[in-house]
């Protein structure tokens, strides 16, 4: 029977009908079981929260009081939070972080990752067996399926996470060019006269415009502290969302100077000046480099034409009187 429907697989399919076959098999039984693995328990705090809104649209009450408990928006993948997140809470809070820094705040940032990770790579894994089995001839070798339709799928896979990691390193690069300009309109707001809440607020909107990534992180800041929040741990979650060794390290000064009680304007004084010495030498590092690189790019692009030009007509000589005295 096994022989029988291998030779009647390679009638219909070609010599690779049985690899197609369980190919095939193997993704139907993928999507079968999805369902099963995606299916979530139902959560006794649902009816609870079922319940209170089944209360409040009942007994509206104040309107103001109502639009104070507005319905948070539930995100449409909770149902496969236990699917798409992991289960070490350590890797999950690894991932939080590095999604807050890449600049997503949101609470599902995490779901929403994983998801398109399965997605991306379920589109591509699909794409790329629809070119092996259609579009690439019956001439392709078992090999090249495989690479046909492996590299998409991984490719799809890594893809969110390469926009990821290329979103948190302009993030990172777009705080440390803004930061010495920050720290010094802030040292003028707090020299004249201002709080640091409310230069830190003031300074927020005067970057907005050239350093939106950092104004948003100052204007957490302010929020949290107007919530009453403490500030040394206030600042300390910045440095951790911001995850730059600069921002780090003013928000050590800060600490230090609310524990010692120095002033605060003399503190960003002196760290603002280290700041911008940062910046020059920064500025000089990349120059250093310059000539390196233009050395590569010369003799890439400049020696092999240079030689071309020189050896290539003795070469073409010494061809032609070659073939001339061989006749």
């Amino acid at each position: 029977m096994i022989e029988q429907l291998n030779t009647m697989l390679v009638d219909l399919l070609g010599p690779l009908g049985p690899v197609i076959a369980v190919g095939f098999l193997g993704l139907i039984l993928v999507l079968l079981t999805l369902p099963v693995m995606l299916k979530k328990q139902k959560d006794p705090m649902d009816r609870l929260k079922a319940d209170a809104q089944r209360g409040r649209t009942t007994n509206p009450g104040n309107p103001e009081a109502a639009a104070l408990r507005r319905k948070a928006g539930t995100d449409k993948l909770d149902k496969y939070a236990k699917f798409l997140e992991p289960e070490d809470q350590e890797q999950l809070d690894g991932m939080k972080l590095k999604l807050l820094q890449a600049g997503y705040k949101q609470k599902s940032a995490v779901r929403t990752f994983h998801f398109m990770q399965f997605a991306l790579g379920m589109l591509f894994l699909t794409l790329g067996m629809i070119y092996a089995l259609f579009l690439a001839g019956d001439e392709i070798t078992t090999r090249n399926m495989i690479l046909s339709i492996i590299l998409p799928g991984c490719a799809g896979y890594y893809l969110p996470k390469y926009w990821i990691e290329r979103r948190r390193q302009e993030r990172i690069e777009q705080i440390e060019a803004g930061f010495p300009d920050a720290l010094d309109l802030m040292l003028v707001c707090v020299e004249a006269g201002q709080s640091l809440d409310q230069a830190i607020i003031r300074v927020a909107m005067e970057i907005r415009a050239g350093y939106p990534a950092l104004a948003d992180e100052f204007e957490i800041v302010a929020h949290e502290m107007k919530a009453g929040k403490d500030r040394i741990t206030v600042l300390k979650d910045m440095s951790e969302r911001a995850g730059v060794p600069d921002v780090s390290s003013f928000v050590t000064v800060m600490i230090q100077s609310a524990s010692f009680g120095t002033s605060i304007a003399e503190a960003l004084r002196v760290y603002a000046s280290e700041m911008r010495d940062k910046r020059v030498m920064r500025a000089e590092e990349k120059a250093n480099v310059l000539p390196t690189k233009l050395t590569l790019g010369t003799m890439m692009f400049t020696v092999p034409p240079l030689m071309i030009i020189l050896i290539g007509p003795s070469i073409y000589d010494i061809y032609v009187n070659l073939n001339g005295g061989g006749l």
